[in-house]
């Protein structure tokens, strides 16, 4: 007998984001989230997501046991501006046990219904920032702090009930000794010259702070095209600037500015904290903020997080004067591996700019969907 129980105190919230670590435990390639961290993103009074969006978070237990969790979602900017009539999962873990997999999912079906909504796609977060897709590739791989991992029988649970592919996404990796500057250098001094930009470099935190609300008006407008984008608005810039800004060294962030100052071009990359998180296993104190901050400042091995070009300069070769800096700034740390977070299989533009690094695909993952 499975029963559903809806998390709507901070008790049951907590057993919802630690339910992963009992069927994680000790597991060489996942990658546990910090509790704390996980508690305020299901906050209304927190994450300014909820201004656009509602989420249910549902348990099952089983034998009085919890063996699985979902969240049930909408996202209405996505509803009532794009006009796609989904309702999202996410957040969904479970034994390997394909009715608890069921029982969770009707809790979805049953939001996406009372509200006329038509298919439901998942798993996803509330927007793009959010964590996507169930890896079904690449499950003998590390995860990172930005994607979540699962065991190859969720994709089975999903298949045999009838879910079909909606998106795809690959995740891949290069050494830096790939990168050789002569594919770039030569470019991005021309490119410079004959649009008048310039880089932008950092040291300090506080000095990009001034410039994060246009890199996110960057982001929306660079992105605008690709399918199930969903504007930032300006309350979850504020929430991502504090959120993200003071985690990322400052030297990784890359800005490329016009003649007038105006940005056009933007990249944020993370040292990897996959090993830090793994010993803090979820807790900040005593020990994992010394674990982070000591990723932060000695990881020989680097994640593209995001890169955003204005629509006018795309295609105009922008990425060179960023993969310049960026060489600088690796060679000068001494870091040893690259590695790209998930993109759309259908963004070729994206997965162009990274052929000459010779880049191999180490993970895939998937969002499914189904009519309701």
């Amino acid at each position: 007998m499975i029963t559903i129980k809806e998390a709507t105190t901070k008790a049951l919230l907590k057993e919802y984001v630690k339910f992963p670590f009992s069927i994680y435990k000790n597991h060489s390639y996942w990658v546990p989230p910090l509790i704390q961290d996980e508690l305020e993103s299901f906050d209304k009074t927190i994450n300014p997501a909820f201004e656009n969006a509602e989420a249910y978070f549902y348990l099952a237990y089983k034998d009085n046991k919890i063996v699985g969790r979902i969240a049930a979602i909408i996202n209405w900017d996505e509803v009532n501006n794009q006009n796609k009539k989904k309702v999202r999962f996410g957040w969904w873990d479970v034994i390997d046990d394909i009715e608890v997999t069921k029982a969770l999912l009707e809790k979805v079906y049953e939001l996406g219904k009372k509200n006329n909504l038509e298919y439901v796609e998942g798993p996803m977060g509330f927007s793009n920032l959010d964590k996507v897709g169930v890896l079904i590739e690449g499950y003998d791989e590390i995860g990172s702090m930005i994607t979540w991992y699962n065991y190859p029988y969720y994709k089975e649970h999903l298949e045999q009930l009838g879910y079909v592919k909606e998106k795809e996404y690959i995740e891949s990796k290069f050494p830096f000794e790939n990168v050789k500057p002569e594919f770039f250098y030569k470019a991005q001094e021309l490119i410079k010259k004959r649009y008048q930009l310039k880089p932008l470099n950092f040291t300090k935190t506080k000095d990009i702070m001034p410039y994060v609300d246009e890199m996110f008006n960057l982001f929306n407008s660079s992105y605008a095209n690709l399918s199930s984008f969903v504007a930032i608005t300006d309350v979850q810039k504020e929430y991502f600037k504090k959120k993200y800004i003071s985690f990322i060294n400052p030297e990784y962030i890359k800005f490329v500015m016009d003649k007038d100052n105006k940005m056009v071009g933007f990249s944020i990359v993370m040292p990897s904290f996959s090993e830090a998180l793994k010993k803090a296993n979820g807790k900040l104190f005593p020990f994992g903020f010394y674990h982070l901050l000591k990723a932060k400042k000695e990881s020989k091995e680097v994640l593209f997080y995001l890169i955003g070009v204005e629509p006018f300069y795309q295609n105009k070769g922008v990425t060179a004067i960023i993969f310049n800096e960026y060489y600088n700034t690796f060679t000068e740390k001494g870091i040893k591996d690259c590695i790209r977070t998930p993109e759309l299989e259908d963004n070729l533009a994206v997965q162009q700019l990274w052929k000459h690094f010779d880049p191999v695909i180490s993970k895939r993952r998937r969002t499914y969907s189904k009519q309701l």
